[in-house]
Formats: structure tokens, C-alpha cells, sequence
């Protein structure tokens, strides 16, 4: 398979990506989502399992196993694609674009924290739809992170939401 190259942004994603940024000139602002970003690297996902494992016992066992393979597919599939693609982050385009904190490889499509947070929201959903408040907005957050911090394109959230939601979706089904 050869490798696919994004030449351009579209005006429309490059003045997106530009007014998502500059909230990240606010201090506070981009403290929070460098932390809601490093949240989204893993550490609320696996805390939450844990959470589960020790509140739940043996009956939060399926719903962890289910999350975990299902992150595994996720892992798997992005960094295939971003193989694939080779597409440079917003920063690396355009220096206007103020990168709020370093990212975890080199390339931005799609987006791998928000095709694992929306894959992680459904499949957990389905065991706990009572967690809808947190990680529903947790998910949301991360998804608006990675334009806040400069690290990703729109399209690049949209594809990894709906690259997330179709792996949840057919492991649930498949399930």
C-alpha cells in the first residue's frame, strides 16, 4: 500500500485551527487542556478500569477486558493510518499555530486520543450508561484539546471520533 501525502489544508480547517489556538494564549487555559491532554493519554482511562476493578470486583471484569482489547484495535488501526498519511501537524504547517504541548508522535491524522476517548466512552457506556456525565465531557474535552493545543486538525478530531465510534460499535456487536 503506498503512503498517502496531505499536500494542503483547506482554508476553512487552517482558520480553525488558528481561533482553537489562541485560547492556548491564555495561561490558564492552556494549562488546563495540557492537562486534560495528559489525562487523555491513557491515565483516566486506565484509573477509571481500576476504579471499576476495585468499586466492582469480578462483575467490572468484562467491562475492563472489553475496554482494553477495544483500546488495543484503536492503538492498532491509528497508527496504522498515521503511517499511512504522514500528515503534518498544524504547527509544523503553519507558525502562526502555537504547539501547547509536545506531541506523542510525529504525525496528526487522525486523531489517536480522541478516536480512544470516544471508543472507550461507548464501550463503557454500555456496561455503565449511569458514567454518561463524566465521560461523555471527558471526551469532549480531549477532542477540543488537541485543536487547543495545535496539535490537530478538525477533520483530524472528526476522523478520530468516528473511527473510534465504528470500533466500539462493532465490538459491542461482535461482543
Amino acid at each position: 500500500m503506498q503512503k498517502f501525502h496531505f499536500k494542503q489544508v483547506s482554508p476553512w480547517e487552517a482558520t480553525l485551527c488558528l481561533r482553537f489556538n489562541r485560547a492556548s494564549h491564555f495561561k490558564i487555559i492552556k494549562a488546563f487542556f495540557k492537562l486534560i491532554s495528559r489525562l487523555g493519554d491513557g491515565v483516566f482511562w486506565y484509573s477509571l478500569m481500576s476504579i471499576l476493578l476495585i468499586v466492582d470486583g469480578k462483575s467490572a471484569l468484562l467491562p475492563v477486558i472489553h475496554m482494553a482489547l477495544t483500546g488495543l484495535t484503536c492503538t492498532l488501526v491509528y497508527k496504522f493510518l498515521k503511517a499511512k498519511t504522514l500528515r503534518p501537524r498544524p504547527y509544523q504547517i503553519n507558525h502562526q499555530i502555537i504547539m501547547g504541548t509536545a506531541p506523542l508522535d510525529q504525525f496528526s491524522f487522525p486523531s489517536g486520543h480522541t478516536l480512544h476517548a470516544v471508543a472507550f466512552t461507548i464501550v463503557l457506556l454500555a456496561y455503565y450508561p449511569h458514567l454518561e456525565w463524566l465521560v461523555v465531557s471527558f471526551a469532549a474535552l480531549v477532542a477540543l484539546s488537541r485543536l487547543v493545543l495545535g496539535l490537530h486538525y478538525p477533520t483530524d478530531v472528526i476522523a478520530g471520533a468516528l473511527i473510534g465510534t465504528t470500533i466500539a460499535s462493532t465490538s459491542l456487536w461482535m461482543w
